[in-house]
């Protein structure tokens, strides 16, 4: 709670968020609020719902019922773009990089997007210095920025994995969703990766889908648990590891099956 009793709306949340396949439940009465600044991590089983409860709340699926909140405004009804634009923002387990453009130009070319101006920015990039400068810091605050000037698919695939947190970021989001940001790095670069991601500016709010328990258990102040398409539960990750339910369910198969 606010100051002077002023009851701060959580950064994104859901009510009662249903979506089924056919006769496949997905999600299934959703309930979940993530306040602002919180550090979420999204954990189950392959097939629990995981990336679909993303795919919800980003607009890429469209729920049978409920609702999306991003603060106090209902996004329900909004297509992706005008979440993005509102500061709703995610990246892709899959790589969806500009390979021929380097990092610095793949960050400036979003943040002209974000400021109207992407259609020509590149024939004069000199007029765009402020949008080139802020892409440089976001690099550089992810440790890329002396790579900067290489092409994306030259990169190490750890650090085109941070360039696509890169780009959310370009977009200037309040709320960033991080599907499996670790997928496919070899272990040596994940906790790289995730202590990048654990150094985001402290106003965003940040939900990550993550398979590795150790990964999970270091950075997410809040352990959400799914299920069969639903929230089986949440809780700090001394309560997380500490049900017998989430031992069965999911850490008892030593957590790689997510």
């Amino acid at each position: 709670m606010a100051a002077q009793g002023v009851v701060t709306a959580p950064a994104l949340s859901t009510r009662g968020l249903d979506k089924s396949f056919g006769s496949l439940l997905v999600a299934g009465g959703i309930e979940l609020a993530l306040p602002q600044g919180a550090r979420y991590a999204l954990i189950g089983p392959n097939g629990a719902g995981k990336t679909t409860l993303i795919n919800l709340m980003t607009g890429m699926l469209r729920p049978d019922a409920g609702q999306i909140f991003l603060g106090g405004e209902d996004i329900t009804a909004l297509r992706p773009e005008q979440r993005v634009k509102r500061g709703l923002a995610r990246t892709f387990q899959i790589n969806t990089l500009f390979p021929r453009l380097s990092a610095l130009e793949a960050v400036t070319l979003v943040i002209c997007e974000r400021q109207g101006c992407g259609g020509a920015w590149w024939r004069r990039l000199h007029g765009y210095r402020e949008a080139v400068d802020e892409a440089h810091g976001i690099l550089a605050s992810l440790r890329l920025a002396e790579n900067c000037y290489r092409p994306a698919r030259e990169l190490p695939y750890g650090q085109q994995r941070l360039l696509e947190i890169a780009l959310a970021l370009a977009a200037r989001p309040r709320v960033l969703l991080l599907d499996e940001p670790a997928a496919g790095v070899p272990e040596s670069e994940s906790a790289e990766l995730f202590t990048a991601i654990s150094s985001l500016p402290a106003d965003i709010t940040v939900l990550f889908i993550e398979h590795d328990m150790n990964i999970v258990f270091r950075f997410a102040s809040r352990i959400v648990v799914m299920v069969g398409g639903r929230i089986l539960l949440e809780g700090s990750p001394r309560e997380i590891s500490a049900d017998p339910r989430v031992r069965e369910v999911y850490l008892g198969k030593k957590g790689h099956h997510g």
